[in-house]
């Protein structure tokens, strides 16, 4: 049963979700529960990661909703078109982040650490992170929480893509 903050509204190809922060819409075509990524191999400092890969519209609207764990040797890499500032939010996320936003040379510009889960649609305003330093990103790496402080990474770490 949907509460008065949001609303599912399915229509034809695509199903929105009227709230708080306005409509978000969600593709028909990502399935809620169950979604298949690319998947690829990253390095960020000296630490190899296969990362699912979120590099058009649905899959990064999706992106890792609903999953119950991640394990430090893997994460989610979202590639963008362009640089900008992105925004990323945790509705229906099961777990806690650490978020890494990199520009397009592959120099991490701004860090997030223990990045919490949304309860309910009415907080998605409060559990929406931005590179708000103003560095503009073309990727955001996401990592289980700990991450960042486990593996020494600071805005000095550099990302390599070894496969995409």
């Amino acid at each position: 049963m949907a509460s008065r903050a949001q609303v599912l509204i399915p229509i034809g190809i695509a199903a929105v979700i009227i709230g708080v922060v306005g409509m978000l819409s969600i593709p028909k075509d990502v399935k809620l529960e169950q979604t298949e990524f690319p998947r690829g191999i990253i390095k960020i400092d000296d630490v190899t990661l296969q990362v699912q890969i979120a590099d058009t519209k649905p899959l990064q609207t999706r992106g890792l909703m609903f999953q119950e764990k991640l394990p430090y040797d893997q994460g989610m890499l979202f590639i963008f078109e362009d640089q900008g500032i992105r925004s990323m939010w945790m509705l229906n996320m099961q777990f806690s982040l650490d978020v890494m936003w990199i520009d397009a040379q592959g120099n991490v510009v701004h860090i997030e650490k223990d990045t919490q889960p949304c309860k309910s649609a009415l907080e998605t305003m409060t559990c929406t992170f931005t590179n708000g330093n103003g560095e503009e990103a073309k990727y955001v790496l996401e990592v289980t929480a700990g991450f960042v402080d486990k593996f020494g990474i600071t805005e000095n770490s550099k990302l390599e893509i070894i496969s995409v």
